[in-house]
């Protein structure tokens, strides 16, 4: 069956995007998925994102890792918003499903504001921290960010944790509102430009940390430039949303 896919990229992080509120797509062929994503002998792409129907909420979002794996997105689902603009499901604000639970979202132009899920525990060591943001999160202070070895550093620690891991964020601060982070990713196993989930993790763990007194944070990636605000209340981070721009690139027919 050919299938028509449209390509989204949101700082880097780049998705093929799917309508697949017929149910089209076969979400069982995990092979299929990584074939897709392949970036040399298939589409290309960090993963995968169905926009399906919901009884409850505008649209539900399904997302699969490159390898497969399924679990959710913070890029990918501003994608999934601007994608669902596209459709015509949505106008500029929408609720949506994810498998971490509902989101808000508000669109302008290419920019998506994205609400995240509150984070009420937040683990912390000597220079790291642990946070769930929707995927689980290690973040990590490091010096001379420019030049460390993220791959090699970012396996091992993504594999030192019990399945399904986690994804490695390796932070270095400029100034009193903003971190330059790069993420290795889980599911895709290599660094990618961007990771919205993980920036959100960076964000919340340098307040939770004393590293910044800011609830609005500057996070430079490789893709580009995202950004994160919260409020808290009893150590409970909420309110908390993702913004930065999610732009279509291309589109085409994949043959399933």
């Amino acid at each position: 069956m050919e299938i028509p896919f449209f390509k989204y990229q949101g700082t880097g992080n780049d998705f093929v995007m799917i309508d697949n509120r017929a149910n089209i797509f076969p979400k069982e062929k995990t092979d299929k998925i990584a074939s897709i994503c392949d970036r040399h002998f298939g589409v290309g792409a960090d993963g995968i994102i169905l926009v399906e129907n919901d009884v409850t909420y505008d649209f539900k979002m399904t997302y699969f890792n490159a390898d497969g794996s399924e679990t959710f997105c913070g890029n990918g689902g501003r994608c999934a918003v601007a994608f669902a603009k596209f459709l015509n499901i949505i106008d500029s604000t929408t609720h949506f499903i994810a498998s971490d639970g509902p989101h808000y979202a508000e669109i302008k132009n290419d920019t998506v504001s994205l609400q995240m899920i509150d984070v009420d525990e937040i683990k912390i060591s000597k220079n790291t921290a642990f946070v769930y943001t929707g995927t689980q999160h290690h973040v990590k202070m490091v010096d001379n960010l420019e030049n460390y070895p993220v791959f090699e550093h970012g396996k091992k620690i993504r594999y030192s944790y019990k399945s399904p891991g986690a994804n490695v964020n390796f932070v270095q601060q400029l100034n009193e509102d903003t971190f330059r982070v790069r993420t290795y990713e889980k599911g895709v196993e290599n660094e990618t430009l961007a990771c919205g989930t993980g920036v959100t993790a960076v964000a919340i763990a340098m307040h939770k940390t004393g590293k910044t007194n800011s609830n609005a944070i500057i996070l430079p990636v490789e893709g580009g430039q995202l950004e994160v605000s919260f409020d808290v209340n009893n150590n409970v981070y909420t309110n908390v949303f993702l913004k930065g721009p999610a732009t279509f690139v291309f589109k085409g027919i994949i043959d399933c």
